[in-house]
């Protein structure tokens, strides 16, 4: 399995299907979390999964993977009022997630963005 398959289906157990076993199956024991607001290693992500509600989605869009780097371009609904679009950066050590970083924002309608263009323009395919 390559690493960009790897995060698809970390962030699919993890966020989608809310499966707890998804942290020690796919994140490093030594997980490093760049987020101001969040804290390392899987205290952490259990502290995510427990704190987000059944209405939150993750809709990967554009992956890219080089070496030990994973991207996602990716659509979040349910962490905040209005949708997100987020860059996530992960590193692999072992096969695992081991350290993370992201980039978020607001998504607001094409009528609203000054080329007119819509901030995500590929089709989501984790369910």
């Amino acid at each position: 399995m390559t690493n960009k398959e790897i995060v698809v289906k970390a962030m699919k157990e993890f966020f989608v299907d809310r499966d707890h076993n998804a942290i020690e199956s796919y994140w490093h024991e030594t997980y490093v979390q760049h987020n101001p607001s969040m804290i390392d290693g899987h205290e952490g992500l259990r502290n995510i999964l427990n704190s987000i509600d059944n209405g939150f989605k993750w809709m990967p869009g554009i992956l890219i993977e080089s070496n030990d780097l994973v991207i996602a371009h990716s659509e979040v609904q349910g962490w905040g009022p209005a949708p997100l679009i987020v860059v996530d950066i992960f590193r692999f050590e072992g096969g695992k997630i081991a350290e993370h970083w992201d980039v978020v924002q607001e998504e607001l309608p094409e009528a609203k963005t000054a080329s007119g263009n819509a901030m995500t323009s590929f089709n989501y395919s984790v369910k």
